[in-house]
């Protein structure tokens, strides 16, 4: 598995990398970007995951997500992977939607065809591109994890948390699709990937998980309450819901005015940062 680096550009005291390989889980080659820190030679930093939302790639987060100065100011390393596999012979949805197929792979393992082969997205994050980072970037502490997305990203974020608890010391998310088996979004893209037996959908929705036991450490949530997508697809008052009456600590927050773009995300972008912080080194 070689890892050929695309670009590296010094920013806020520490350099952005892109990077690809050839992916064994997907098939394909795989893009993903990675902040690293200035450091003291042989210093570890924890590691912060964030995963992006339907349609994106690495790209939207690292142009806009504005993480770099506040990773730094913490020491943290920052890993955004792709949101798919991409390339010759990817099947994609047939009536080119949006919102399935390439740059939708919603963080499963398929097991329906023709999607079985390349979507297996679950397993890229959970065990794949974990022991890549571990290999070649030696700065990254493994042992000190946190995970974060936005939409799409958000529900990968919160659902690779509840299967892997032993994983991560800190989880939040920026609006996240909480209940994809109960929206639009997450129907079409679970049913299409996994088939329709709902009872193999459970292991991808955070609610379910939360109810059938499932815990995360710590939770953070922002929510723009000017979101149009909040009422179809993302449902924050089930997570809400599903946090208190199972006693999981969460803090979730509707913010006013804010949307579902990165104009949100960049502004609480850098408190995310510094609250995992906290956590993994703690």
């Amino acid at each position: 598995m070689t890892l050929e680096t695309l670009s590296t550009n010094r920013s806020h005291g520490g350099t952005q990398g892109v990077y690809r390989h050839k992916s064994a889980t997907t098939g394909t080659d795989m893009s993903f970007a990675v902040f690293v820190p200035d450091h003291d030679a042989g210093a570890k930093l924890p590691v912060l995951w964030y995963l992006s939302g339907l349609t994106c790639t690495h790209a939207n987060v690292m142009e806009k997500g504005e993480y770099r100065a506040a990773c730094a100011q913490h020491g943290v390393i920052f890993v955004a992977p792709d949101t798919s596999p991409r390339g010759e012979g990817v099947p994609d949805d047939p009536d080119g939607a949006w919102d399935f197929g390439l740059g939708a792979g919603f963080y499963v393992d398929a097991t329906a065809e023709p999607w079985a082969a390349n979507y297996r997205m679950r397993s890229y994050i959970e065990d794949e591109l974990p022991s890549l980072i571990l290999r070649d970037f030696p700065a990254a502490d493994m042992t000190r994890q946190g995970i974060s997305g936005h939409s799409m990203g958000g529900h990968g974020a919160l659902t690779v948390a509840l299967r892997t608890p032993d994983r991560f010391r800190s989880v939040s998310a920026f609006a996240p699709i909480v209940a994809p088996m109960h929206c639009p979004w997450g129907e079409k893209a679970l049913s299409n990937y996994l088939g329709e037996d709902r009872e193999a959908w459970a292991v991808y929705d955070a609610c379910a998980l939360i109810e059938g036991g499932a815990r995360l450490p710590d939770l953070l949530v922002d929510q723009g309450e000017a979101d149009n997508f909040l009422e179809e697809q993302l449902k924050t008052h089930l997570l809400a819901e599903a946090c208190e009456k199972a006693g999981q600590k969460a803090t979730i927050r509707m913010q006013p005015g804010y949307d579902h773009s990165y104009y949100f995300i960049s502004t609480f972008m850098a408190e995310h940062v510094g609250w995992h912080a906290e956590r993994l080194k703690a």
